[in-house]
């Protein structure tokens, strides 16, 4: 229903426009999409009338026409009508595949469908947006505009989507982390590369300690390693054939080119390689929150989700094969207890295998090894209860991953962390360890990254939590206001009362009236108010306001005590 949409919306844009140049028109999750080259330059205000276009081409309830053609006809056809996107996207085809046109009314597509039989079986639909988007996603390439609508079966269905699209605009990371002062962008600095303030800084110094304090009890040792390499160790591993286009370009010192680290795991290869390894070492759990870059086009930075800078929280784990399965679970469920600590309800891992075609195009190793290793992280999930779905040709080049799939508290999908079998790496780095008969055998690795990297989870975060954070995250977490300067000299001690505990607190001593210091600190989402007024300064209390609006005054002793409770346990 949603693919026959973007056709009856490209269709109308036809009709209502002139020299309209095609390109491509999928389905989205929600809706659809269709990418236009025109001489008119499409607005907002232009949506009604395309939608009233849209609303006759559905009344007249034309049929989608499946036509299977020659690659002739179907390039006789696109030239006559002057489509040179199509013919492009025609040569793309392979030889052999059956070419397929969709025809619906007056309208022709390159397209392999599937569609609805007749376009009056598309349900209720609303244009959204129209951006720009280079043609096949490549910046080099012409500037097209792509067209955004919503479609659902019922009214009721796209009324309830669109208010949760108007909170998700509210809770934009983007809008919030400049409100909330928590990052910023700036064009001298370049583009996808924070630069995080003061309360961003301590969001980030309170995910790595609670990652550091999991780790810990897990087993994990942590490492440093340096943000530049020589480039013999990304040939070595095999990266930079892969990742070469999402690497920054090279450095040339005394003869030797250097590259901006674009990921942790030779690294950490090399520090496991640093020593001689037996069985009774494995597993060995090495992690770093570390340092990473990557060149994102220009067109794919988007906030703090798409970057060129980023802070990983990356581990990895040498082991065996017998320990393969306990280690794998072991971090399937270090996500779900992390999941648990940020109210995160909703998650899907995605299994990535290598597909039927992914063996020759991009992965390394015997067909045998790849399915040998997909079986052992598929039955690891299965013996695991763990919630997956299999997608193939979504492997890394070296063994099968997990892609974690999150949704936010109003529904938004992320992409939020990673967790791959390396079974091929290990041995091009040359990596061994004595087994039980003094023999050599090379380690499996799993690449593991639980809250993927402080960028993308802060900026997840922000949103899932509309800025509103936690009392143990929040970057100022109580914030005392006296009514008077009469009550000044017990505010600053109620304030290092506090800070004597390890809070984060502000003093608002402006001289304000009480209800404008509540309402600045409802916006600035504070979770704790103390007010202080001359009954708390004589009972030695704090009339504690939560940013919910609860209330409830408490002797100073007890206010303190019940903070330090939700502060360890981190509720939320």
């Amino acid at each position: 229903m949603r693919h026959s949409a973007a056709h009856v919306m490209a269709a109308a844009v036809c009709r209502l426009f002139k020299d309209v140049k095609l390109d491509i028109g999928p389905s989205t999750e929600d809706g659809f999409y269709y990418d236009f080259d025109l001489p008119k330059r499409l607005t907002p205000n232009d949506f009604p009338a395309i939608e009233q276009e849209m609303a006759r081409i559905v009344g007249e309830n034309a049929t989608f026409d499946r036509q299977v053609v020659s690659r002739e006809e179907a390039d006789r056809a696109f030239r006559e009508l002057g489509q040179k996107f199509k013919l492009e996207r025609l040569a793309d085809i392979p030889a052999g595949e059956d070419i397929t046109l969709y025809r619906s009314g007056d309208f022709v597509d390159l397209c392999a469908g599937p569609h609805v039989a007749g376009a009056g079986q598309i349900g209720v639909f609303k244009l959204l947006s129209v951006a720009s988007a280079y043609y096949c996603g490549d910046e080099r390439n012409v500037q097209l505009q792509r067209v955004y609508g919503a479609t659902f079966a019922t009214r009721k269905e796209l009324d309830e989507w669109l208010a949760l699209q108007e909170e998700a605009k509210k809770r934009d990371h983007r809008k919030l982390g400049r409100e909330l002062e928590i990052f910023i962008f700036d064009d001298d600095v370049g583009p996808g590369l924070p630069l995080w303030l003061p309360k961003g800084g301590i969001l980030i110094e309170e995910l790595e300690q609670l990652a550091k304090d999991t780790e810990r009890a897990a087993g994990y040792q942590r490492v440093k390693t340096p943000h530049i390499c020589k480039e013999k160790i990304y040939l070595r591993s095999g990266h930079l054939p892969y990742y070469r286009e999402s690497m920054f370009p090279p450095m040339e010192l005394e003869g030797v080119k250097y590259y901006l680290k674009p990921m942790n795991c030779p690294h950490h290869h090399k520090i496991y390689a640093a020593a001689p390894r037996s069985y009774r070492d494995l597993p060995l759990r090495l992690a770093e929150y570390g340092a990473c870059y990557r060149y994102e086009q220009s067109g794919e930075l988007f906030g703090l989700m798409r970057v060129r800078s980023m802070n990983m929280n990356d581990a990895h784990i040498y082991c065996a094969l017998d320990q393969f399965a306990g280690e794998f679970l072991a971090v399937c469920r270090m996500y779900l207890d992390y999941f648990k600590i940020f109210g995160i309800e909703k998650y899907v891992m995605r299994f990535g295998t290598r597909g039927k075609e992914g063996l020759g195009r991009k992965c390394v190793g015997e067909a045998d090894l790849w399915a040998r290793t997909e079986d052992l992280v598929r039955r690891a999930l299965r013996d695991g209860g763990v919630n997956f779905a299999e997608v193939p040709d979504e492997a890394a080049f070296y063994g099968p991953k997990i892609d974690v799939q999150v949704w936010s508290a109003v529904g938004r999908e992320f992409t939020l962390a990673t967790n791959q079998v390396d079974f091929a790496v290990p041995g091009r780095c040359g990596l061994v360890y004595k087994n039980a008969q003094n023999r050599e055998e090379t380690p499996l690795c799993i690449h593991r990254a639980p809250l993927g990297t402080h960028e993308r989870f802060i900026g997840f975060l922000i949103e899932h939590y509309a800025g509103a954070f936690p009392l143990w995250l929040a970057p100022e977490q109580v914030r005392v206001m006296p009514i008077t300067d009469r009550q000044m000299e017990y505010a600053a001690a109620v304030v290092r009362e506090l800070e004597s505990h390890g809070f984060r607190v502000w003093l608002d001593d402006k001289s304000d009236k009480i209800g404008a210091k509540i309402r600045r600190a409802q916006l600035e989402k504070v979770p704790v108010m103390a007010v202080l007024g001359a009954k708390e300064v004589e009972a030695g209390a704090v009339a504690a306001r939560r940013r919910s609006g609860e209330q409830q005054v408490l002797p100073l002793g007890d206010f303190v005590a019940g903070l330090k409770m939700e502060r360890e346990k981190k509720g939320l």
